[in-house]
């Protein structure tokens, strides 16, 4: 067997299903049983007969995948496969945010540790934040955190004042605003796609603002809505987040020009923790069910919460 087959052959063995985010290798996502963004992970997480859950993505999705999992073994190829903006919150410097807002809110991007989700009122990921922001008394402050580009953007949508977290995306925080407006004009009837991890000065450009689930379902609707066959050609898109997101997109709408936006000083914008999965360790992982993800018991008790609440509110 190639190691393709073989994975397949450990998945039937074990009862174990694979689950990858759309920023992962097209490898990784082309054998994985579930492909989606944060918010859909956790979802399929939480109602997964599967024995085994092999996450393909970075840290904190396997923790979360366990925190609603607890009965289940949580692997994860990459155990080093980490997150600049969850490691740009500590649990410790939040409860000092927190101790010093006592009357505020706390409002936690997915993006964060198992001990963070465990200080928060209620998680959020880029698919629901707006969402659940605005179910929020308009009354009641929050501190928002750790992506000040997405609090940003909901302060923004919603005219509420949250107080944000200094923290941020690497990939989605470096990408070039001059680059963006080059492709513009040289492609003038492309749509421009953008997460709201991205800088203002990159947003304020875009004709479409949302997750990355958001930015493929509209990419896939407005190509379903031309109405001659064959006109779809030539369409284009400008897409500025991680790039992984340009297999799923090829895949469903082939006939499309998507177009990445560059990092400052060039290049394609890659997160190189989503990187850290391969077929290989998958393997290896697979095989030996090592790379387990425990999170304390104390930790997940409380951080499940939030988490349930998020979904609950989605």
């Amino acid at each position: 067997m190639n190691i393709v087959e073989e994975i397949r052959a450990l998945c039937r063995e074990k009862n174990a299903i694979i689950m990858a985010h759309y920023y992962q290798r097209p490898e990784i996502q082309d054998i994985a049983d579930f492909v989606g963004d944060s918010l859909a992970l956790a979802q399929q997480a939480a109602k997964t007969d599967a024995d085994i859950i092999v996450m393909c993505g970075v840290h904190f999705m396997a923790e979360t995948a366990k925190i609603l999992c607890p009965d289940k073994k949580v692997l994860i190829p990459a155990p080093e496969a980490g997150c600049s903006l969850a490691d740009s919150c500590k649990a410790t410097d939040l409860a000092a945010w927190k101790a010093a807002h006592p009357d505020h809110m706390v409002v936690s991007y997915v993006n964060t540790s198992a001990a963070v989700k465990a200080l928060t009122d209620v998680v959020v990921t880029s698919s629901n934040a707006l969402k659940i922001v605005k179910q929020l008394p308009e009354d009641k402050p929050i501190l928002f955190g750790p992506d000040q580009n997405l609090g940003g953007y909901i302060n923004r949508m919603t005219g509420r004042q949250m107080d944000l977290w200094n923290g941020g995306c690497h990939v989605h925080a470096r990408f070039s605003e001059e680059a963006l407006l080059q492709l513009k004009a040289q492609y003038p009837n492309a749509k421009v796609l953008a997460h709201p991890e991205c800088k203002q000065s990159i947003l304020q450009h875009a004709d479409v603002i949302g997750s990355t689930q958001a930015l493929l379902d509209y990419a896939k609707k407005s190509v379903q809505s031309l109405p001659l066959q064959g006109e779809s050609e030539g369409a284009s898109f400008i897409i500025a987040t991680e790039s992984g997101i340009l297999h799923e997109m090829q895949k469903a709408c082939p006939e499309v020009h998507f177009i990445p936006v560059p990092a400052e000083g060039g290049g394609c914008n890659e997160c190189e923790y989503m990187r850290m999965c391969t077929l290989q360790n998958l393997r290896e992982c697979l095989f030996h069910e090592n790379n387990e993800v425990i999170v304390d018991e104390d930790v997940a008790r409380d951080a499940i919460r939030p988490i349930q609440r998020m979904l609950e509110m989605s």
